[in-house]
């Protein structure tokens, strides 16, 4: 039986960042409730463990800032994960770290029980953009964390990088991964800001300096190139690693592959079912989980693999659905082709970085 991606979500921050619209917010009364959610969370754990019986290659703890439990409370979950499934070799164990994080985790300890990925929040090396981003980090925190991290044994860490952030520059950007190789980190994923509602940035948007479409494209392309010179390619959209460093765990969401999600606001996709937890606490104490939709039909997985560089793999498309990709989606790739958003072959579709920008518009001309 195929092995699943398990998904466990901490929703806690000591604060909310400008652009943030995950589901997190400060614990009450800080402790108390932490060990309430950890728990609940450890009692879904095992309850999941007894309900699925499906090997699990990937664990991955995101918020929020998993790393504010601390390495105590972070170990305890992992153990009960161990506990309540079968962890298979060599799995792929990440947790999501604050670049603060100095202080507050013992890094040995959390690779001693199994942790071996992290994935740190870095956003920006330049401390004005930090600033206007709500960050409450330096770039120094960032460097003692991942020096931190490797002396401890850590050799697959992520740095999480922002484009087109207001003020930005390609200089400043240039600034930014620079100094993530010269951390020798294995893998970067660079996202361009999205003004989201319901966010500081989205109640102050008028005021804000922000990128047009074209500013953007360029902030991309250049990150595109730029991340090739220093040795990181990329594999999906957002996503740039060193030679076999991707994450195996969203390789799990973009190879449309099942996954397991437990927490408020987590999503899963088991036996053909998209469900999820609402982003309520008290809901997810309840073990209310709401019914989304089938999953897993040709045009989802299509979809998804047009995210990564390799593309639509005919052959495992086949493998998967019985039948060829249809001669009316390559033809229309083929048109694509001639406006350099596709590259098509006997064996694939996939995009290029400028159909990457507009990727939404490509793969729904491609599926339509």
């Amino acid at each position: 039986m195929n092995p699943i991606g398990l998904y466990l979500h901490i929703p806690f921050c000591d604060g909310k960042c400008a652009y943030c619209n995950f589901f997190s917010r400060r614990p009450h009364a800080e402790f108390s409730e932490l060990n309430e959610y950890i728990d609940r969370l450890i009692d879904s754990i095992r309850a999941w463990g007894e309900q699925l019986d499906r090997p699990v290659d990937t664990v991955y703890f995101g918020g929020g800032t998993p790393s504010l439990l601390g390495h105590d409370r972070l170990i305890r979950i992992l153990d009960a994960v161990y506990q309540s499934f079968d962890i298979t070799d060599h799995a792929e164990i990440t947790v999501e770290v604050n670049p603060s994080s100095t202080e507050e985790l013992d890094f040995a300890r959390m690779k001693q029980a199994g942790f071996n990925r992290l994935s740190i929040g870095l956003q920006s090396a330049n401390e004005n953009e930090l600033k206007l981003l709500g960050r409450r980090h330096s770039v120094d925190d960032a460097c003692r964390t991942v020096k931190r991290a490797q002396t401890a044994g850590f050799d697959n860490i992520s740095l999480d990088v922002m484009l087109a952030i207001p003020e930005q520059s390609i200089a400043s950007l240039d600034t930014t991964l620079e100094f993530c190789a010269s951390c020798d980190v294995q893998h970067i994923s660079s996202y361009i800001l999205k003004i989201e509602e319901g966010t500081r940035f989205g109640t102050m948007k008028d005021q804000l300096t922000l990128f047009d479409d074209d500013g953007q494209a360029a902030f991309y392309e250049h990150t595109v190139q730029k991340l090739a010179q220093l040795g990181y390619q990329q594999y999906e959209i957002s996503n740039f690693s060193l030679k076999d460093r991707e994450s195996r765990h969203n390789l799990h969401y973009w190879h449309d592959e099942e996954y397991l999600g437990i927490g408020p606001s987590a999503h899963s996709f088991i036996d053909g079912k998209r469900f999820y937890y609402e982003s309520d606490f008290q809901r997810f104490y309840e073990n209310q989980i709401c019914d989304e939709s089938d999953g897993g039909d040709s045009d989802e997985y299509i979809m998804l693999a047009l995210r990564l560089t390799e593309g639509l793999l005919f052959d495992r498309y086949e493998k998967r659905f019985g039948h060829s990709v249809s001669e009316k989606m390559i033809s229309a790739a083929m048109r694509l082709e001639r406006q350099g958003l596709c590259q098509t072959s006997d064996r694939s579709i996939s995009l290029t970085v400028k159909g990457f920008l507009v990727s939404n518009a490509v793969i729904a001309y491609l599926l339509n």
